[in-house]
């Protein structure tokens, strides 16, 4: 059985052949477009631009990902060269198990969740957060091999892990998520205030 992970996988996969001209272009809206909604968390923790988004499913699946700010997605940035999952002593995300539909078994997570630490060629390092309130489904196997997806594709192969809210809570938490809109314009004003001459 496929699971949630391959699932957005295969049709983001699709997206990105229609991208690289693999498939002939149509005119409708991507993947992602379509089926998901994206909320964003700016700033995580207090690290400047460190922001990211989440996707949700009508079915209250989420799919966290690096949001577009994040100084891992700055052009000139040195190529991620390991993801780890092993977050703690005794806590390896990689050993999240879970069965049914309800995803029994799951990891708990809160919004300062750890989902994975990355390290970059530059040797510059940064800690992935769940943003969410959730159980985890699956975090991003393909990241052990090929950790440069983070940056290549953040919000299709690229993306960090799958969570799953608690009914009831999966829509108030996105409520305290910018939208794309109001995202847009505050990567709009750091942008202009980067470029304002200071002295």
């Amino acid at each position: 059985m496929a699971t949630d992970q391959s699932k957005f996988s295969a049709a983001t996969e699709h997206e990105e052949n229609v991208k690289n001209n693999d498939i002939p272009e149509h005119p409708y809206p991507s993947v992602v477009e379509r089926y998901f909604t994206p909320g964003y968390r700016t700033d995580l923790k207090g690290q400047k631009g460190e922001d990211f988004c989440i996707l949700k499913h009508s079915n209250r699946v989420c799919v966290v990902t690096l949001a577009k700010g994040h100084p891992l997605l700055d052009v000139g940035k040195a190529p991620v060269t390991k993801v780890d999952f092993q977050v703690g002593e005794n806590t390896n995300r990689m050993n999240n198990k879970v069965t049914g539909k309800g995803k029994k078994g799951g990891q708990w997570l809160s919004e300062y969740s750890v989902l994975c630490r990355v390290r970059c060629a530059d040797s510059t390092e940064y800690t992935l957060y769940s943003c969410f309130k959730a159980k985890l489904v699956e975090v991003n196997e393909k990241l052990l091999e090929r950790p440069q997806l983070l940056q290549e594709k953040p919000s299709t192969q690229g993306f960090i892990a799958i969570v799953l809210p608690k009914l009831g809570e999966c829509e108030s938490q996105m409520e305290n998520l910018l939208s794309s809109s109001e995202y847009e314009d505050l990567i709009r004003t750091r942008t202009t205030e980067q470029n304002i001459p200071t002295g």
